[in-house]
């Protein structure tokens, strides 16, 4: 979010004109072309502004794009004027008036920011191969007063990601000894101060030794965790190499395991041997890529050892957490690629384990640490169950309002899908609770990726218990809500509404009485049964117009379609049916968000009829419960979309075509009970509480009420009668009272088309229940036989018969 000044200046960025920009430019290359000044840094300032706010690039005159790459090169201009031309040529990029070369570059700064913008063009002219050569060459300048290679790093970390595969062999092989000296052989000493002073003497200025984060003296090599006051350059580059070392370790590693440079020791791993070989990779006489591995294990050795201190800083101490996500990330890189590192990790990465949870704040290394069981557990025959349970239950628990764990969770599950057994699949099943609260309150950048881990978590067991879970996501976030408010802690006073007052929702979280639904509302894993939340609910109710509860609210009805698109794959009969049930059940017992009933009822309606398409005899086998629900005329009103297709579905699937159970007693049944209902919304005095009935529905029973007499035909009198009635009514101006004009036509319209089939009972089967072969797409594509020619000889059939009547 941006501050009103900050937005008001994109907005004015975004909206310059053409020739507003053209006049802007003009002054820009006037002020280029005089003395450097703040007027030049302010309105170069503004162009990177105007440039950068919009999504679409800006076209600038070519000799103020000139002059900005002049003012890059000259060695003489100002950093900030340097650094302010790269980053608007950046922008722009690609164009095609580039002119810059980091071959005659006299400097590594300068060459790093010249470099960035080679970069930005995408490589059209092999600007990628010329940056790196020009790199590596200064890289082979071994001497002390050479140039500073700390610029390059972050360029060199660039190339590697565009292009990995532009890199010789001799030019990997000597990254990686300069990044072992980098890493292994930087300073033990502080740096000077940039500046004595006038009355400095050399006793003053002279280094101190450098200490770790605890003030102790550092006793072992520098790392990025080694503290001081002033930093030399090689301890600067230090730490820009370990910033690179995981993605140069990736792409300088053996592709496979059966590559030369992995020596075969795959086939060592589990074995004694393999220990052995670990202890005798110590000798500095290894190829460039093991050196650099062995170097890389000792540097995260000796952060796991730091990690382990007690700042004195809270700076150093969020980055001694930072340091032990990377440093496990580093270590799965090495063991993957080198399996002899594996049993002189293992025993530092399970103490790790147990320190974590004693260290409240280091939670995120939980992640690579899951990461690296995962993709060693098996070969080192180790349990991690204990690690994938904090991760997946713990964790979303007790952090869910974390954004940054919550996504990485999240991510680890989506990105390892293919590598779970059934083993951990049955443990990610059990956690969805826990999951879901990372969901709930983190819906918006979250949903995309719960779409593509649903179908995972899905299974006969879960399904039901997972579809409560899903209507009930908002009521779960106001639960997280209140459970934050209660614990009353500074730092977590900004994560909710402070603006929504809910004294009595937070009354009702401490109250006995709903302990129980708070309980199994904030379950952490499945319990494989169900509760009724009617009551949360109606107590929740204050809290349901909260921003974060209304962003969950509209993520449910894409959750719901992606559970229903996985669910659907694998249902047996007995599940289609339960699914069904808990459709009717829940269609009246949402948490009450604006708009949130309206959404989910669309999607609950359309997954109706998926089911009952899936499973056609879902209709004579709940036909209790379906007559239970169409019983009533609150279901009309409260739930229009669900009951109109539960009447579709009775019309289309209550027949002896698609159950042989299917009895005329039934039929009968059905057809009395929405013969009652129709009656009721149509005909007799409409309350004043209650909408009117909506014309899709009127016409749905209509239509279904015909099927059904269709079926058993001696209740084609009493529809025809009843269909007369209901064309008669639609015509009557009265009716506009009720429904629209638009409404009555389409009531008038579909009774006439209903009483016209019924005129003929053979033809009328025919059409609303016909043989399985009318499905095949030959009675669509052949005029000879298709549906709509055999509808066209009906009508002319009763209308010949109609012209026949007498007066």
């Amino acid at each position: 979010m941006f501050s009103a000044g900050a937005e008001s200046l994109l907005h004015q960025a975004r909206e310059i004109q053409d020739e507003e920009l053209r006049r802007f430019c003009s002054r820009v290359t006037k002020l280029l072309q005089e003395a450097p000044g703040p007027a030049t840094v302010d309105a170069l300032q503004r162009l990177f502004l105007i440039v950068s706010a919009t999504k679409y690039p800006r076209r600038l005159e070519k000799m103020c794009v000139d002059l900005l790459q002049t003012t890059l090169c000259l060695p003489a201009s100002p950093e900030q004027l340097q650094v302010l031309c790269a980053a608007i040529l950046r922008e722009m990029s690609p164009f095609n008036d580039l002119a810059l070369s980091c071959d005659h570059t006299p400097n590594t700064r300068q060459l790093s920011l010249v470099a960035s913008v080679l970069l930005a063009q995408g490589d059209r002219k092999g600007e990628i191969r010329c940056v790196s050569q020009r790199i590596f060459k200064i890289l082979e300048n071994r001497q002390p007063e050479g140039p500073s290679v700390r610029p390059l790093l972050p360029i060199l970390s660039k190339v590697i990601g565009l292009a990995p595969g532009i890199l010789m062999e001799d030019q990997t092989n000597l990254l990686s000894k300069r990044l072992v000296d980098w890493l292994r052989y930087a300073s033990i000493q502080q740096g000077l101060p940039y500046s004595g002073g006038f009355f400095s003497t050399p006793r003053t200025r002279q280094p101190g030794p450098i200490t770790e984060v605890d003030g102790a003296v550092a006793s072992d090599f520098f790392t990025v965790l080694s503290t001081g006051q002033h930093f030399t350059e090689d301890q600067w580059v230090n730490m820009q190499a370990f910033s690179m070392l995981r993605k140069w370790l990736l792409h300088s590693g053996p592709e496979d395991p059966c590559s030369p440079d992995a020596d075969d020791k795959s086939e060592l791993e589990g074995s004694t041997l393999s220990v052995l070989s670990a202890a005798s990779t110590a000798s500095r006489l290894l190829p460039p890529r093991e050196r650099l591995r062995e170097v890389a294990f000792e540097y995260c050795q000796r952060l796991l050892e730091q990690s382990n201190r007690r700042a004195l800083r809270k700076g150093d101490s969020d980055l001694q957490k930072a340091c032990l996500v990377e440093a496990v990330s580093v270590l799965d890189v090495l063991c993957r690629q080198d399996p002899s590192f594996l049993y002189r990790t293992l025993s530092c990465l399970k103490a790790l384990h147990r320190r974590l949870g004693e260290d409240p704040g280091s939670e995120r290394a939980l992640v690579p640490l899951a990461q690296f069981f995962l993709n060693h557990g098996e070969a080192a025959a180790m349990d991690a169950e204990a690690v994938y349970g904090q991760l997946l239950r713990g964790l979303p628990s007790e952090r869910f309002h974390s954004p940054t764990l919550a996504f990485e969770v999240i991510h680890f599950c989506t990105h390892n899908l293919a590598l779970f057994d059934s083993h951990f699949l049955s443990l990610l099943r059990l956690s969805f609770p826990s999951l879901f609260k990372f969901l709930a309150w983190n819906s918006p950048p979250l949903t995309a990726e719960f779409v593509v881990l649903l179908p995972a978590l899905v299974d006969a067991g879960t399904a039901v218990e997972m579809l409560h879970a899903l209507l009930d996501l908002p009521c779960l976030t106001a639960a997280l809500d209140l459970q934050l408010r209660s614990t009353q802690t500074p730092s977590e006073r900004l994560l909710w509404d402070i603006s929504l007052r809910v004294p009595s929702c937070l009354e009702a979280f401490q109250d006995p009485q709903f302990q129980g639904l708070f309980r199994h509302l904030l379950r952490t894993k499945a319990s494989g049964s169900t509760e009724r939340l009617t009551p949360l609910h109606q107590v929740l109710k204050p809290m349901a117009s909260c921003a974060r509860v209304t962003q969950c609210a509209e993520a449910v009805p894409v959750l719901l379609q992606a559970f229903f698109s996985a669910v659907t794959q694998t249902a047996d009969g007995a599940l289609i049916n339960q699914l069904a049930l808990l459709l009717l059940e829940r269609s009246d017992s949402l948490y009450p968000v604006p708009q949130y009933e309206a959404r989910v009822h669309g999607v609950l309606s359309s997954q109706l009829l998926v089911l009952c398409k899936l499973k056609p005899s879902l209709v004579v086998e709940l036909s209790r419960e379906l007559l239970e629900f169409v019983g009533s005329v609150s279901s009309i009103h409260s739930r229009a979309s669900v009951f109109t297709c539960v009447v579709w579905a009775i019309g289309e699937y209550l027949s002896v075509t698609w159950d042989k159970r299917c009895t005329a007693e039934q039929i009968n049944k059905f057809f009395e009970a929405l013969e009652a209902l129709l009656f009721e919304v149509t005909q007799s005095r409409p309350l004043a509480d209650l909408p009117c009935c909506p014309p899709e529905v009127v016409t749905a029973l209509m239509t279904t009420l015909t099927k059904l007499a269709s079926r058993s035909q001696d209740l084609i009198p009493r529809v025809s009668l009843f269909l007369s009635k209901m064309r008669t009514l639609a015509q009557n101006p009265a009716t506009s009272s009720v429904h629209s004009e638009e409404g009555a036509e389409s009531i008038r319209t579909r009774a006439s088309e209903l009483l016209t089939l019924l005129k003929m009972p053979s033809v009328a089967q025919f059409v609303f229940t016909p043989p399985a072969g009318v499905c095949q797409p030959r009675y669509h594509r052949d005029t000879n036989v298709a549906l709509p020619l055999a509808l066209r000889t009906v009508s002319r059939l009763v209308e010949k018969e109609a012209g026949l009547l007498p007066g």
